[in-house]
């Protein structure tokens, strides 16, 4: 299977040498220099994934809007964000979006091949009906599919970013005990990252799951240190 790739970068040059990595691996690619070329492109025929720069041209928000507007449509299309923009309210914004990663430019074009290869994999995970032979832990009412990097609480899935999948996976690995934010960090697998980041994804999940379970409270605070899996009493 062919795997159709869309790109929007402004940049000719940076455009070009992402184009031209990627088709290497055999991936079919479409690539776009503004947003309206590219919204008016997918709203006829979707990618697999898109890799998304957020400065397009005068618009300085392009890509948070055009991540909106896709994800609106297909709510599973695997966004990465590739972008100049550092700043820790960007990522948040981003990730919060829906986007499944966000890495800041300049990057080699051989961990771009291989990130896209990992969320096209993790795609097809979530694509195929649930098995057996997948991984999946359960803590009370929790459920943690690791292949698919899905969640399950009380048996409804919980849509979860993928940076908000890996630190409740980092919690619930060791339920009642206290996890710090520096591990909590590592987890996240993600650049400039601090603890205010932590703080507001943990706020995004704690929301998430009370929108399932109105008493949700498996989170527990540990002040100055970090967090912890609260067994269900």
């Amino acid at each position: 299977m062919s795997y159709q790739i869309a790109i929007v970068e402004d940049d000719p040059d940076q455009r070009h040498n992402y184009a031209t990595a990627l088709q290497k691996q055999g991936y079919e690619i479409s690539a776009y220099a503004d947003r309206a070329s590219a919204r008016e492109a997918m709203s006829e025929t979707m990618p697999d994934l898109v890799v998304l720069d957020i400065i397009l041209g005068n618009e300085i928000d392009a890509g948070f809007q055009l991540c909106r507007e896709l994800l609106a449509i297909d709510a599973s299309l695997p966004v990465l964000f590739l972008t100049e923009r550092v700043d820790e309210i960007d990522k948040i914004s981003g990730l919060r979006l829906g986007a499944w990663d966000y890495q800041p430019k300049p990057v080699s074009l051989g961990f771009l091949v291989e990130r896209v290869a990992s969320l096209l994999r993790l795609k097809a995970l979530r694509d195929q009906p649930a098995t057996t032979t997948r991984r999946v832990r359960q803590s009370g009412q929790l459920s943690i599919d690791e292949d698919a990097m899905q969640v399950h609480w009380r048996q409804q899935l919980l849509e979860l970013t993928i940076t908000e999948f890996r630190l409740i996976a980092a919690l619930a690995r060791r339920p009642g005990y206290p996890v710090a934010y520096e591990a909590l960090m590592q987890a996240t697998i993600q650049q400039y990252v601090t603890r205010n980041t932590i703080n507001t994804h943990m706020r995004n999940i704690r929301r998430k799951f009370c929108a399932l379970d109105a008493s949700f409270a498996c989170i527990g605070n540990e002040y100055g240190h970090g967090y912890r899996w609260v067994t269900e009493s």
